[in-house]
């Protein structure tokens, strides 16, 4: 990387706030830049270490005003965290595990079809699979019979896609993560064993979708595990057989969504939030960290936190109220023990 002030300001459509002509080599933390670095303010919070950054130029909210002057030149722009991400793909990932052609020491059936140009790592096996335009398939990655992948899909190392499993356009599915495994489905026999319930359905992942490492989309026990445009999922989770998840939905680290639940569009997941199963949660449902979601969510937008999951509001003013228990309690026996001497008095 290395551009001028001028350069990156005009990619953002920003403003240069000092030096126009500076060379820039690198992107840095505040914390952590040095002479040559481009570093960036997007929270207030982190606002005392722009004042002691070796950074030479930052870029920040157009509305930003420094309260000392400060060395380095600002690059004031709309919307820092929007201008950093354009930014950063502007500068490229590390696509260096990423193959570009078929290594000899992987397996590619002659009856897989492959519609473009294909990348497949050592030890990476494809089945009797369609295959798309401009595929990547890391090392160790394994693609199953009668899978469909689209174009320009990017599966990183160990990914292991099930067989009949469908892969949109712009997909990427990061390390580890496993597509199409068994749901979770047995029955009791008369003896109380337990009997396995093949799964005999599959799972569809559309277009624009971003799978993180470890994550595991359980295929349907009928029909299809559907996981919708735009959907993001953060690294270890896990999705149930006959799971449905609406376009541009987003859900952190370690959610659980049981069997057959259906979560709208453009939901908001915290980490470790857990789904019990055949609910419906509304579009724009906003859910905190570590809520539990053990009923349906009628409402379009609902903020939710707790166990079980209620309004957020509602939470944190019963959670505020919780805290002063103790306190609460004691003066409840103060005014028991007032009114008891009151009555004895009264008695007397």
């Amino acid at each position: 990387m290395e551009f001028t002030t001028a350069e990156v300001a005009s990619l953002l459509k920003g403003s240069v706030i000092g030096d126009e002509n500076l060379k820039l080599t690198t992107l840095s933390k505040l914390e952590e830049a040095t002479e040559g670095s481009l570093s960036f303010l997007a929270n207030d919070k982190y606002e005392s270490l722009f004042y002691t950054t070796k950074a030479t130029a930052v870029l920040t909210h157009k509305d930003f005003k420094p309260k000392t002057e400060t060395a380095a030149t600002l690059i004031a722009v709309d919307d820092v965290y929007g201008s950093l991400t354009i930014l950063m793909n502007a500068m490229g990932g590390d696509n260096s595990i990423l193959p570009v052609e078929i290594s000899p020491l992987s397996f590619l059936d002659k009856e897989a079809t492959v519609k473009g140009d294909i990348g497949i790592g050592a030890f990476s096996y494809v089945g009797k699979a369609n295959i798309g335009k401009n595929v990547q398939l890391a090392s160790q990655v394994y693609i199953g019979n009668d899978c469909e992948i689209g174009d320009n899909v990017k599966i990183y190392p160990g990914v292991k896609i099930y067989h009949n499993c469908k892969i949109g356009n712009n997909v990427i599915i990061h390390a580890n993560a496993v597509i199409g495994s068994d749901g979770f489905g047995f029955s009791k026999d008369e003896a109380g064993k337990y009997i396995k319930m093949h799964q005999l359905g599959n799972v569809v992942i559309m277009d624009d979708v971003e799978i993180g490492a470890n994550t595991v989309i359980d295929r349907a026990s009928l029909g299809s595990t559907v996981i919708h445009k735009g959907v993001k999922l953060d690294n270890l989770i896990q999705v149930a057989h006959n799971v449905e998840i609406g376009d541009d939905t987003v859900m952190a680290a370690q959610v659980g969504v049981a069997g057959s639940t259906k979560i709208g569009k453009n939901c908001m997941v915290g980490g470790q939030v857990g789904f019990v199963g055949h609910l419906k949660v509304a579009d724009g449902a906003q859910i905190q960290a570590q809520s539990g979601i053990a009923g349906s969510v009628k409402e379009e937008n609902a903020k939710l936190y707790g166990y079980p999951a209620i309004d957020y509001n509602t939470y944190l003013r019963a959670f505020a109220t919780m805290k002063t228990l103790p306190d609460m309690a004691k003066k409840l026996r103060a005014l028991e023990k007032e009114i008891r001497v009151l009555k004895q008095g009264k008695d007397d």
